[in-house]
């Protein structure tokens, strides 16, 4: 990994605006450098950790089910859901794998199927409670309850991606942070055609080949800069299922 001041001068050179705010900039550096170390007590990279979605949560690999939950406090897990009947049961029971904190479970192809809703009953010293996994890769709500559950998402015709042998550049991705109702100076919500023609040309020009687009997952009214998403994942899917 290159130091805070090579990562400095690698943003500077892509972009000369950046160039007043230097000190900011070289301090959020160093500050990205702490944590990457703190997070990954240097056993891997920011790039990895930032990957756990690929490990925990629920897949569906060589033949069985696998669910992997980070919680360094449980004394004990179990799913809990529509293949249990929401009750605690043995055959449902994470088991720890070591003491960073990592649980999981296999199941056999046939203990849960698409659409089964499914949460964590987890224990802890001083009590118990109900939570919905972190990386759940979809979440519903109840109508009439309210309350939200993870689902599982493993239908009969997947999703077919379109550049299904896309690889991303060699290159470091150099990011743009945009929020296409808010990036004009009109007065008004911005489309996302006149994002395209007005706005994207000039992050192009200044040299980004990354584009990071806020508040596109869920939010109950466009014009304002809240978020409601959960993980990596909207909280609901009025904009789409996942891409599995």
């Amino acid at each position: 990994m290159s130091s805070p001041e090579n990562r400095l001068i690698r943003l500077l050179k892509s972009d000369s605006y950046l160039t007043p705010f230097s000190d900011k900039i070289r301090h959020r550096l160093e500050n990205i450098e702490e944590t990457e170390h703190r997070l990954t007590r240097g056993k891997k990279s920011l790039a990895e950790f930032a990957c756990g979605h690929e490990y925990f949560g629920l897949h569906f690999q060589r033949g069985e089910w696998v669910f992997r939950e980070w919680a360094p406090n449980a004394t004990e897990i179990y799913l809990i859901g529509d293949m249990s009947k929401w009750q605690e049961s043995k055959e449902f029971e994470l088991k720890r794998l070591d003491d960073y904190g990592v649980w999981e479970i296999h199941l056999s192809v046939n203990k849960l199927k698409h659409g089964d809703l499914y949460r964590l009953r987890i224990h802890w010293a001083e009590g118990e409670g109900d939570r919905i996994p972190a990386y759940a890769r979809r979440v519903v709500q109840d109508p009439k309850t309210l309350i939200f559950n993870a689902q599982v998402w493993s239908p009969t015709q997947p999703y077919c991606w379109k550049e299904p042998n896309f690889k991303r550049p060699k290159e470091p991705p150099i990011i743009y942070e945009a929020h296409i109702g808010m990036a004009q100076e009109e007065e008004k919500i911005g489309s996302f055609r006149e994002f395209t023609l007005k706005v994207l040309p000039r992050i192009v020009n200044a040299g980004y080949n990354t584009l990071q687009l806020m508040a596109i997952q869920e939010h109950p009214y466009y014009g304002s800069f809240g978020y409601q998403v959960s993980s990596f994942f909207a909280s609901s899917s009025r904009y789409g299922t996942p891409r599995t």
